[in-house]
């Protein structure tokens, strides 16, 4: 990732969710290195802390809060946590999500538990963090939520139901925040990547990669780097205006 940001986000105040590893670490990374004041929210506490540090050691200004989003008592408490070291909040994405180890089952075998707990993470997670930074957003000006979703919703990916399910209900759930927060400045849209090769995709079959690769207008991999740009947009000044959107980041496998 390059040292100089292209986008400018000097005097943002922004939490990143699942931010500990990954695709999370890699938005954390770049929205402090446009000049943001960040805190990295996930469960895994001490990888979460560790990424905190190494960004605070090299000169940006990160901290950290744990955040388990399966449980609504973790998701305001880390919410009011984060609003209080920043001294508010100019932006959330909404990265954290159950990703890995669940696919490769048809929905005839996905176990009813892992459902819930993938759509209570996912989706309920998603509504419930922005529903608890919400105060906060709107007093900021021009406030933003970037939700990630998935390109798996748009394609619809087999062997993965629970979670293509979960990444359509944020893709819904983006386009009625951004009609009910229109009114109060805050833009909400969403991210749509492909698959990104980061730890929580280290599962997937190769098969399934190559199909990725072989059906994308631009074929190769995916990286972190190829993702962290439209949200560091979306975030900034320049998306003011642009709500209720989702922008696939895939390379072109998804053509609308």
């Amino acid at each position: 990732m390059a040292d100089k940001s292209p986008v400018s986000l000097d005097g943002k105040r922004v939490i990143v969710t699942g931010g500990a590893r990954g695709l999370g670490a890699a938005f954390a990374e770049a929205i402090a290195k446009a000049g943001a004041r960040v805190i990295i929210a996930d469960i895994l506490e001490d990888a979460g802390q560790k990424t905190a540090d190494r960004l605070t050691g090299a000169g940006h200004d990160v901290g950290f809060c744990a955040l388990d989003l399966n449980i609504r008592a973790s998701i305001q408490d880390c919410a009011d946590k984060a609003v209080g070291q920043l001294g508010g909040l100019d932006g959330l994405v909404n990265n954290g999500a159950i990703a890995t180890g669940i696919g490769g089952k048809t929905m005839e075998e996905i176990e009813v538990e892992v459902w819930d707990q993938v759509m209570n993470v996912n989706a309920r997670g998603t509504w419930l963090m922005s529903r608890a930074c919400l105060p906060s957003l709107r007093k900021s000006v021009n406030g933003k939520i970037v939700n990630l979703a998935s390109d798996t919703a748009l394609w619809g990916a087999p062997l993965l139901l629970h979670y293509v399910a979960s990444k359509g209900a944020v893709i819904a759930m983006t386009r009625s925040m951004a009609r009910e927060l229109g009114d109060d400045g805050i833009a909400v849209n969403a991210m749509a990547p492909g698959l990104v090769l980061v730890e929580a995709t280290e599962y997937v079959p190769e098969e399934r990669k190559q199909h990725y690769i072989q059906g994308r207008a631009m074929q190769r991999a995916q990286t972190p780097d190829d993702v962290v740009g439209a949200a560091l947009f979306l975030l900034s000044d320049a998306a003011d205006f642009v709500t209720g959107q989702v922008l696939p980041v895939n390379g072109g496998f998804i053509l609308n």
